[in-house]
């Protein structure tokens, strides 16, 4: 029986939420049995324990050492962080998404690379995410989204429709943004934090913090 071998970057909080249905995803991605694959947390550096949740923890440089076929995936909230993972990882294995299986997702959506999807996340209709965007539980993309790379929605956040939503911004837990119009979506920038629970009824300057109902700035 070949063997295949999946990383999945990180084995904090995360990461142990995530590698559970990491089996059934990458089998159906891939088309083959679950029995030929093998699991492994990753670390860039040289790991203390050998196991986390009784799955083997090794380093980057033993899981590019791997003989066969390797994938991987970046379990770690911070977009910039993932970005330098992705980076550490070169081309010494192929990312693959992992959507768990109750994530709902309709049709006419685009989702690029290294996408994560937790339990019952939703992705609705026509909507367009880009590279290595995680979507923590009960997290809903509304109609007619632009998300940019490294996007990170914490648990239940409703991002209603016709939100454009900058490279490595970070949704905080039960957040929601208000819809945007047609012709005027509402806009979150590059690089800005929403505070958990708050209510986003204007647009978020690039590198703003925002928190509070009515969301307001609290720095740049």
């Amino acid at each position: 029986m070949k063997r295949i071998h999946f990383g999945l970057m990180g084995a904090g909080g995360f990461a142990r939420e995530v590698m559970p249905y990491v089996r059934a995803s990458v089998s159906k991605s891939i088309n083959c049995s679950s029995e030929e694959i093998e699991l492994y947390f990753v670390e860039t550096w040289e790991p203390k324990v050998s196991t986390v949740n009784g799955y083997p923890l090794v380093s980057l440089t033993d899981f590019s050492k791997l003989p066969g076929h390797k994938y991987f995936n970046v379990a770690v909230s911070d977009g910039r962080a993932r970005e330098e993972l992705v980076q550490a990882v070169g081309g010494s294995a192929e990312v693959i998404q992992i959507h768990a299986p109750q994530a709902v997702i309709l049709e006419a959506n685009e989702i690029a690379d290294g996408s994560i999807l937790c339990p019952f996340t939703a992705v609705t209709s026509n909507i367009r995410i880009g590279r290595y965007f995680q979507a923590n539980f009960n997290a809903i993309v509304g109609h007619d989204c632009v998300i940019g790379d490294f996007v990170t929605l914490a648990p239940s956040v409703n991002c209603l429709g016709r939100v454009h939503i900058g490279d490595y911004a970070y949704i905080g837990t039960n957040a929601m943004i208000r819809q945007g119009a047609a012709d005027k979506p509402l806009r979150i920038g590059t690089g800005a934090i929403v505070g958990m629970g708050a209510v986003v009824t204007k647009d978020v300057p690039d590198g703003a913090t925002v928190i509070g109902n009515p969301a307001r700035v609290m720095s740049k």
